[in-house]
């Protein structure tokens, strides 16, 4: 009876949905387990085997908890609005709507395919009008909070997609989809006020069991600073320039102000008009990403003259582009002797650099450090250790009314909207640009109507303003219209786990009996480049939610991992074109055309379309089966690391499956005997429940799977169901698929092994094999002791100390030194 992964597995697949067997109970009073992976987006091109290995370690978890008698709540659903789906509506004329149920029916079959977990009476799209009408309830509390308005704003807008863009969606000054360049314009936009849960947000993070580096990247994106506010006088105007500090004790040191391009005070102050606004053309087509990382020194001289408040100083005011409007003030005081991209800017600008703080070496560039005040006025020698000076200094601008102090956060409002079709509609109606109204809970949903035409307004409208029917709306005797653009994708993704539990509530986006008991996820798993989006907005959200009592806590997820990206092995030949796998050899450890001796270079790259490079599942399941794929993505590495696949390295797990499989079978049918097993058998059973029991709990999957491979290798021959149960049960977490039929048909048993307590380690049998080792008494040996081999050297000594031969040796004498190596030698040097 050979081992055939392509009957077992969709038979096992069909019992799972048929027999609800991962339902999650609506049983409160049992202990719970939210197993929470990120959601996709359901893209045409399906899953690649990327997606499984993200969404491994909660179903691996989620197949224990259940066994060890958890009601678990795993779920799966769909981050189903972007611009990729109006992007083909676009291309192919296939609605929306359309594109996204067929990709969605396609992740499900191959999710299912894959041996997931899932509970799929709580399936989910962020695109269901049932589901976004929650979204939209949700943004009109923040509207009726005064958390979500509108306003001008500086924003990335892409000509060719016809819409706004997130500045994770710019690369290199073009939009990541379609590579269009990307130019900086001023438009009216919802925005969302997270910058009131700056603090919050950033103070939460100390007692969350996150990634150090996925926290360090939420401090950075918050930014919190303390300092003061300045006010710098323009001369000939009313006007000032407002800057933020966080080291006012410079302030003597300020010999030039730069403004950022678009601030609109430019326009108002500036005298060397033409250079200004041909710098500003330029700055306007740089994204906002771009112009920070930007090494060259740029800029222009306004012609415009500022003061400096403590000293009377007139200083030159600039423009440049690594000044942002929007961050701040838009505008900064230039300290070069004590600020080096100041110093970098004033030495490529020939400005004047003076020194405030003591402790600048000729041969350096800025001085950073710490020292005294000089050329300071009245504050010459106060130190500046301890924010001793500019606490002073602070005190001294209050007091002359020529500055505060202030907190500030580098954090800035959500751009909460998209000039795009495909999103949720923004609940409100307008009177020409003035708000009237958001729509009531019993107006919402606001559907999305159905247009003819996807394509972006060069105006900058959303296509829906082609609707034109939807967009006007009779309100007694008062025409109004509706809010033609519509939510960004990190709308819908910000509480879907919040609805998972409750997805078919009526009346309410998740009753708080259901929230409570199950928030929050006992652990999220999801890719490390959602640190600054996703989970910053998803975290203000529940936080909002949790001000207004609708949820009871105050933060998300407690605990989160992330999971490392499959990469690929790519082969290139020396004009550098892509080689595809099938045409490559190894031998003579190199790699080479088939059938040639053409020399190929292969390198370890990211999963694409266009390196050729990029594993289907399907393709994966059909040569090789569901669960020796979930098996090889385990045994590849570290969950957290990034793992190369390759497309043999599946051969050796599925030759694993093919050993364990041949356990409990002998030819042609299954062999399990009733008879007790031997103690060696148990011995290792033990240690393969310990060690799969706890590196499951730490995500260490590979090493999981290389103790089920010890086992089976040590347990050839046997066949005592005593051992063969608990030993298809550590293995149903990895390959749930040959651990159900091993159950039902080998070892006969009924109800599917999911439901079976999870086996625990006797520890009767994990006592460590024991030695004879030698104990010499300087350097004779005087006796034999029998101990573990990695016994430490206390054991080790204690042992030695009660053995007869040996304490006689030691009396009435001093022990001076212990000489140890474990499993080899224990010289006992006395006098």
């Amino acid at each position: 009876m050979a081992y055939d992964p392509s009957t077992i597995e969709p038979r096992w697949q069909q019992w799972w949905l048929e027999d609800e067997t991962f339902k999650a109970e609506d049983d409160f009073d049992k202990p719970k387990f939210y197993a929470l992976s990120m959601f996709p987006y359901p893209s045409a091109k399906g899953l690649h085997v990327g997606h499984p290995a993200s969404y491994l370690a909660a179903d691996i978890l989620a197949r224990k908890r259940r066994a060890q008698g958890f009601n678990v709540l795993h779920p799966m659903g769909y981050d189903a609005f972007g611009l990729p789906a109006e992007q083909r509506a676009i291309d192919e004329g296939v609605a929306p709507q359309v594109s996204t149920d067929e990709a969605i029916a396609n992740f499900r079959r191959q999710l299912q395919m894959c041996g997931f977990s899932y509970d799929w009476s709580r399936e989910l799209s962020t695109a269901e009008p049932s589901y976004y009408k929650w979204t939209q309830w949700i943004f009109t509390k923040l509207v009726e909070k005064g958390l979500a308005y509108r306003s001008e704003t500086f924003v990335n807008w892409c000509p060719a997609l016809g819409t706004v863009l997130a500045n994770d969606e710019v690369i290199d000054g073009k939009s990541e989809r379609g590579n269009h360049l990307v130019e900086r314009r001023l438009m009216p936009q919802w925005m969302v006020r997270i910058t009131d849960y700056a603090e919050a947000l950033r103070t939460g993070l100390e007692d969350l069991d996150w990634p150090e580096m996925t926290k360090l990247g939420q401090l950075e994106r918050i930014g919190k600073s303390e300092g003061a506010e300045i006010d710098f006088k323009v001369q000939g105007h009313d006007e000032r320039i407002t800057v933020f500090t966080t080291r006012p004790d410079t302030l003597w040191g300020a010999t030039y102000m730069v403004i950022a391009p678009e601030h609109p005070l430019v326009d108002r102050i500036a005298v060397h008009r033409e250079a200004v606004s041909a710098y500003q053309a330029r700055t306007a087509a740089m994204s906002e990403i771009d112009r920070q990382a930007n090494k060259e020194k740029t800029g222009v001289d306004t012609g415009a003259r500022a003061v400096n408040p403590v000293n009377g100083e007139v200083v030159p005011v600039w423009i440049a582009d690594y000044v942002i409007y929007g961050y701040g003030t838009g505008a900064i005081m230039a300290v070069p002797a004590h600020d080096q991209r100041d110093w970098e800017f004033a030495n490529a600008m020939q400005l004047p650099i003076v020194d405030v703080i003591s402790g600048r070496s000729s041969d350096e560039g800025a001085h950073v450090g710490e020292g005294a005040m000089i050329n300071s006025g009245a504050f010459n020698g106060t130190p500046t250790s301890g924010r001793q000076a500019i606490s002073v200094v602070i005190d001294h601008l209050e007091k002359e009314a020529l500055g505060r102090r202030k907190t500030t956060y580098k954090l800035r409002d959500w751009t909460f909207a998209r000039q795009r079709y495909w999103g949720e509609p923004i609940p409100v109606l307008k009177d020409g640009d003035e708000v009237v109204r958001c729509l009531s809970a019993e107006e919402l949903p606001l559907e999305l109507p159905l247009v003819d035409d996807y394509k972006p307004m060069r105006t900058g409208a959303s296509p829906l303003a082609r609707a034109e029917g939807w967009v006007q709306v009779q309100e007694g005797d008062q025409t109004l219209s509706r809010e033609t653009d519509t939510m960004p994708g990190s709308a819908g993704s910000s509480w879907y786990f919040l609805r998972y539990c409750d997805p078919h509530n009526e009346a309410t986006l998740c009753s708080r009996e259901a929230s409570d008991y199950w928030m929050p996820p006992d652990i999220y798993v999801g890719g490390p480049e959602h640190t600054v989006g996703h989970l910053l907005y998803a975290r203000m959200w529940q936080r909002f939610l949790h001000d207004i009592g609708e949820v009871r806590d105050p933060e998300p997820f407690p605990k989160l991992r992330h999971q490392g990206m499959i990469t690929a092995f790519t082969y290139y030949d020396a004009r550098r074109r892509v080689v595809p796998w099938d045409q490559v050899e190894e031998r003579d450890g190199g790699f080479f055309r088939k059938g040639t001796d053409e020399v190929l270079d292969q390198r370890i790259e990211k999963m694409s379309k266009r390196k050729g490079n990029v594993v289907n599942p399907d393709e994966v399941v059909r040569t090789q089966g569901a669960d020796a794929m979930r098996v090889y993505i385990c045994f590849l590495g570290p969950h957290d690391q990034d793992k190369p696949w390759s497309p043999t390295g599946i051969e050796g797990q599925r030759r694993f499956l093919e050993r364990f499989w041949r356990l409990f079978h002998d030819g042609e049918e299954p062999a399990v005997s009733e008879e007790p097993p031997h103690e060696a058998a148990l011995r290792v059973l033990h240690r393969a429940i310990a060690k799969v029991n706890e590196d499951i709990e730490r995500l260490a999957f590979n090493t999981a799977i290389s103790a089920l491979h010890v086992a089976v290798r040590e347990l050839g021959g046997v066949r005592s169901r005593a051992i063969l149960e608990p030993l298809a049960q550590l293995l149903s977490p990895f390959a749930p698929h040959l651990a159900e039929e091993l159950w039902a048909k080998a070892l006969g048993r009924e109800g599917g092994i999911s439901r079976v307590p999870w086996p625990q380690a006797d520890t009767r049998y994990l006592v460590r094999d024991r030695i004879k080792m030698g104990v010499q008494v300087l350097g004779k040996t005087r006796g034999e002791i029998e101990i573990p081999p990695d016994a430490p050297e206390a054991e080790a000594l204690a042992a030695a100390q009660a053995e007869a031969s040996v304490s006689r040796h030691l009396e009435g004498k001093s022990l001076v030194k212990v000489i140890y190596k474990p499993g080899k030698i224990l010289n006992l040097v006395v006098r």
